[in-house]
């Protein structure tokens, strides 16, 4: 419906995106749903519209790819009443530099980069008209430390998470609000997509479920909360820990922070 808000959450198949649309649905947004399933997108977006009696509607699109992105950021452009973007979508790999995958980096630089880029950019001109939106982009802990075997991942990770400040320096006083989301470990399908064992060597208590995590950024969006929002004590005073220890012991804190993830 017109008067009704509109989210469009990407990566929305699963795991934290999907989290976001089962809140966002039951506070009364309609939604756009993005990813590459498109059965799953379906049969979410059924589930929702039964639930909470909003309209769902699929995108299905592979923002890796320039055409996924594009398609992406014309259905933004045709939907001007859009309130919420969450840049959501993302993947993790193993291996360094030297020997992983080099297709599999590409991907994720145009995934966690240059489709955050031109999605949030798509979607300013009608949030800054109406002064009124808000924009999170799920970065992670992994924003604040070097690891090597995920270096891409730490490093995109970080772009996104120095992108949303420096855009929420340009955006204030516009009325939209943007957050950079930074997990620590959380219970999705992420981690089994990379081959991860969550009953691994990481202990219980790291983790966090994802409708916790969901929770923490609404909250802080809804309360005009801090730019970067670190979901749980524990990752609180890692990333505490990560900006003033020294840099050497930060390394190592990190190397074992890359093998608990595979």
């Amino acid at each position: 419906m017109p008067d009704r808000p509109l989210a469009l959450v990407t990566g929305a198949s699963s795991g934290i995106g999907a989290e976001y649309c089962r809140q966002l649905a039951a506070r009364g947004h309609d939604l756009l749903v993005v990813a590459r399933d498109g059965e799953r997108l379906r049969a979410m977006g059924d589930a929702l519209a039964r639930a909470h009696g909003v309209t769902v509607t699929p995108v299905i699109a592979d923002l890796t790819t320039d055409e996924g992105i594009a398609l992406v950021e014309r259905t933004i452009a045709a939907q001007p009443r859009l309130t919420v973007l969450v840049n959501n979508a993302g993947f993790g790999t193993t291996g360094t530099v030297l020997d992983g995958d080099p297709t599999a980096q590409r991907r994720m630089l145009t995934l966690h980069v240059d489709a955050v880029h031109r999605l949030t950019v798509a979607a300013l001109p009608a949030m800054t008209a109406r002064r009124q939106g808000a924009i999170v982009t799920v970065a992670s802990v992994a924003s604040f430390l070097a690891s090597g075997g995920n270096v891409n991942y730490c490093a995109t990770k970080t772009w996104q998470r120095v992108y949303m400040m420096g855009l929420g320096v340009e955006l204030r006083g516009t009325g939209v609000r943007v957050q950079a989301l930074c997990p620590g470990f959380t219970t999705t399908e992420f981690h089994q997509r990379m081959g991860f064992d969550q009953r691994g060597r990481t202990p219980a208590w790291l983790w966090y479920p994802a409708d916790e995590v969901v929770a923490t950024s609404l909250r802080a969006l809804d309360a005009g909360g801090p730019v970067v929002v670190i979901p749980g004590v524990v990752y609180k005073i890692a990333v505490f820990l990560a900006r003033h220890l020294p840099l050497r012991l930060v390394e190592r804190l990190s190397t074992v922070y890359r093998r608990d993830r595979g």
